[in-house]
């Protein structure tokens, strides 16, 4: 059946992303972030207006030792209805045989790809940069720290970022609610 996403575009809706293959072993530490959740967050950078944005979040697989991940955004107004479209990211969540650290790859549409290296302490997860790689044609980014944990039943994350000759600067943050899985 096809539904609209929160700026009104067209897409499949969600079936239950738990089911078909078993989730691989690797994974279970990361069993709760299975799933689609949507949400509200708040971003802001030096030199860049304050903003407020709309989000989804898709952690799937497909019984390999690895979550794919999918997320996309769109910046929102005072009522939250969608202004434009906002980041993307798509990328791989692959959990180490000491299934406490997690390796997660992402590209961005926008010309940069980013590998992050972090732990996983029961539904907490914290992630830095080991290496970020961009185009010519990219913004300058250097490096991130990620923290993603599942709080009240929510997905809660927070983004820092270090780019355009800043230091390591709150970015982004958000509380979404899971729709699916």
């Amino acid at each position: 059946m096809t539904v609209t996403d929160p700026a009104g575009y067209p897409y499949e809706e969600t079936h239950d992303l738990r089911s078909g293959p078993n989730l691989h072993e690797s994974l279970l530490g990361l069993l709760p972030y299975v799933g689609v959740w949507r949400g509200t967050g708040k971003g802001g950078y030096p030199g860049i207006e304050d903003f407020d944005y709309a989000q989804e979040v898709r952690f799937s697989h497909d019984g390999r030792p690895f979550l794919a991940y999918e997320a996309r955004s769109w910046i929102i107004d005072a009522e939250g209805r969608p202004i434009r479209p906002g980041a993307r990211e798509t990328g791989w969540w692959r959990v180490q045989s000491d299934e406490d650290t997690v390796e997660v790859l992402l590209a961005h549409p926008t010309g940069f790809v980013e590998v992050y290296v972090g732990s996983i302490d029961g539904l907490k997860v914290e992630l830095s940069t080991d290496a970020v790689v961009r185009t010519a044609t990219a913004k300058e980014v250097s490096a991130n720290h990620r923290l993603y944990g599942i709080v009240e039943g929510d997905l809660l994350y927070a983004v820092d970022m270090a780019a355009m000759g800043h230091d390591l600067t709150p970015h982004m943050s958000a509380r979404l609610k899971r729709i699916a899985g």
